[in-house]
């Protein structure tokens, strides 16, 4: 970490120079252990390095509030994190700001940022900071009848008796139902292109549904896990990490048919302090901050010169990092990448269908 800090602080000076003093930005995240570690590794620094003031707001996903504001012209948030389809979308809609890479810092190492980003991680309206996904996970004091390792154990209530907890939303749910249904991950979003294929998708839904607590916030899973609503849940992994590396949890991370994604930075349309926002968009995704970010919570950098510097865990110097990371070999042997063309072009569709089923 002393290498990090070192680098963070030569970012803070630059970023020191570049924003007006004493303004006050909204920035908007998914609360819990996410916008903790945002908070330790990109809020502060940039504080007090500005004397400016960054007024943290949680939500839970989606275009609404951003597409509510910018109609009607009373725009109240500066920086939103995003999905990535999401940004897309919002960016075709006309509701985001432009950015360019080439106004974005070179790396720590020199590498100029559009080299540095990883592909796909820097779009039209949009920047990553992080690589993340949604796993299940099990509480292995809970769970009866050998030890779950695949995603078809999942939707095994018969094995594996007890609740499941899923996210309130189509994205991800179908698409791991498919795959534990014998879709082969690479075929996944060929199949779910289909009316058949979504069928397909909502029956195997169908197995568990009696079964299923529904969540809607990023820190509800880990909570249902802990108080024992639930045996398994869907989540996303950085907050069942931090439950085992903050709080000392009995929960164990199953990888297999883990669908991971970016969370990128948008500037919706007509935010009322841009300069300083393009100001902290730049300093959060410098190579040192999405470096500390990583030992907050186990998100992967979305910067390449990013990966040297992650180390430890903040307060555990003897849990290394790399090997929670979605991106960690082991850790893809049956993975997929979330389609977010797929999703802006079906979600409002799906989420019709959906619902539907819900109400069923």
């Amino acid at each position: 970490m002393i290498k990090v800090t070192t680098l963070l602080a030569a970012g803070i000076a630059v970023a020191a120079g570049a924003a007006n003093a004493a303004d006050s930005i909204t920035v908007v995240s998914w609360g819990g252990a996410y916008t903790k570690s945002q908070v330790e590794a990109y809020h502060k620094p940039w504080m007090a390095a500005t004397g400016n003031t960054v007024v943290s707001e949680d939500y839970n996903g989606g275009l609404a509030e951003v597409k509510a504001q910018v109609e009607a012209g009373n725009v109240k948030w500066d920086l939103v994190d995003v999905e990535l389809s999401d940004a897309v979308r919002g960016c075709d809609e006309g509701l985001l700001e432009t950015i360019s890479i080439d106004d974005f810092p070179a790396g720590a190492d020199g590498t100029a940022a559009k080299d540095d980003f990883l592909p796909g991680t820097f779009h039209e309206c949009a920047v990553a900071n992080i690589v993340w996904s949604t796993i299940y996970a099990y509480d292995s004091t809970k769970v009866t009848g050998g030890t779950p390792s695949t995603i078809a154990d999942f939707f095994d209530t018969a094995k594996y008796p007890g609740k499941r907890g899923l996210r309130k939303n189509p994205k991800a749910n179908l698409e791991m139902a498919l795959m534990a249904d014998g879709v082969a991950a690479d075929e996944v979003y060929e199949v779910l292109d289909t009316e058949e294929g979504i069928e397909r998708a909502l029956a195997k839904l169908d197995s568990i549904k009696a079964d299923v607590v529904w969540w809607e916030a990023g820190a509800q899973p880990p909570q249902l896990l802990a108080d024992g609503e639930v045996v398994m849940t869907t989540a996303y992994n950085g907050r069942i990490f931090n439950a085992v590396a903050s709080e000392d949890k009995p929960f164990e991370i199953v990888w297999d048919g883990q669908i991971w994604d970016l969370d990128l930075w948008v500037m919706p349309k007509g935010a009322p302090n841009k300069e300083a926002a393009m100001d902290f968009m730049k300093y959060s995704t410098g190579t040192e901050a999405l470096a500390a970010q990583a030992s907050w919570i186990s998100y992967g950098p979305a910067r390449k010169s990013s990966g040297a510097l992650v180390g430890s865990f903040h307060n555990k110097p003897e849990l290394k990092m790399a090997s929670h990371m979605p991106t960690a070999p082991a850790n893809l042997t049956n993975a997929l990448q979330n389609n977010f063309e797929f999703w802006a072009d079906n979600q409002d569709q799906l989420n019709e269908q959906f619902n539907a089923w819900l109400a069923k």
